[in-house]
């Protein structure tokens, strides 16, 4: 059993609970855990912006993943690493989604622009992005440096074929996946979640053999496969709990605070 100095969390449907807030149950097990000597990180499908305020909260100075690691960067603004979206990829899935009854949003130059400002996800995405969005019909300026594309709909059916059909064309020049249900994210190629634990492992002087990871959606199973611990949420679809060494509480019962209490604070041989 490898020692465990790290633990990279997902955000959204992990670190988070449904209202999206950072509860003080898992803002005080993050206390804990690095009291006790191991690292504490995040990696997220958001934006820079909706990162800064969990950043703050919980006092995280290292480097963080946003847009599924494509930016690494810091608190105090340093950037570690930045990939935007090959721009033909870009360009390619906008036309492939063009008169598909989704809503479209981009995040460039620190901005989140969208289709349109109303629906229950642009107001879960106002949290999420601490911002709020730029609205406009046409994102052709915007698509030769995107970090990330986002088609919302809540049709599964519609976005399983998006997927499908975007994966196909673009899948080895872009990361396409879905971070929730109702979310197709297109990212640049080196930011999904396996390249970005390799990068906040390494820029932080820790093997992935003793880094741990939690998530809870089919994004975060590339960091999960790589990481010495993986830890699913209870909310998690059952293909994610499958894949991880163990499951935790769901995001609304402080998962990650039950999950660094049972089950990484013990690996590293410290009381919860």
């Amino acid at each position: 059993m490898n020692p465990l100095r790290l633990l990279v969390s997902d955000v959204d449907g992990t670190l988070v609970d449904k209202a999206k807030k950072l509860t003080p149950a898992t803002a005080d097990a993050v206390q804990r855990l690095t009291a006790a000597g191991c690292g504490f990180t995040i990696i997220s499908a958001r934006p820079r912006s909706g990162m800064i305020p969990i950043a703050d909260t919980l006092g995280l100075d290292g480097p963080m993943g946003a847009f599924n690691g494509g930016l690494v960067f810091h608190r105090d603004g340093r950037v570690d690493e930045h990939h935007v979206i090959d721009p033909q990829a870009a360009r390619g899935v906008f036309a492939i989604v063009d008169g598909a009854a989704v809503d479209r949003w981009v995040f460039a130059d620190d901005r989140w622009y969208a289709s349109t400002d109303q629906g229950v996800h642009v107001e879960h995405e106002r949290i999420a992005s601490n911002q709020a969005p730029v609205v406009q019909d046409a994102f052709d300026d915007l698509l030769d440096h995107a970090d990330k594309i986002t088609f919302v709909s809540d049709d599964p059916a519609l976005l399983a074929g998006l997927l499908e059909q975007c994966r196909t064309a673009f899948g080895d020049r872009a990361t396409i996946a879905q971070s929730q249900t109702y979310y197709l994210d297109v990212t640049a190629l080196q930011a999904n979640k396996g390249d970005g634990i390799v990068a906040l492992a390494a820029a932080m002087g820790v093997d992935l053999a003793e880094t741990a990871a939690i998530g809870d959606q089919a994004n975060d199973l590339p960091m999960l496969a790589l990481t010495g611990y993986a830890v699913a949420m209870g909310n998690a679809p059952a293909h994610v709990q499958a894949a991880a060494d163990a499951v935790t509480a769901g995001n609304d019962a402080d998962g990650v605070a039950h999950a660094i209490d049972t089950l990484i604070l013990p690996r590293i041989g410290a009381p919860a």
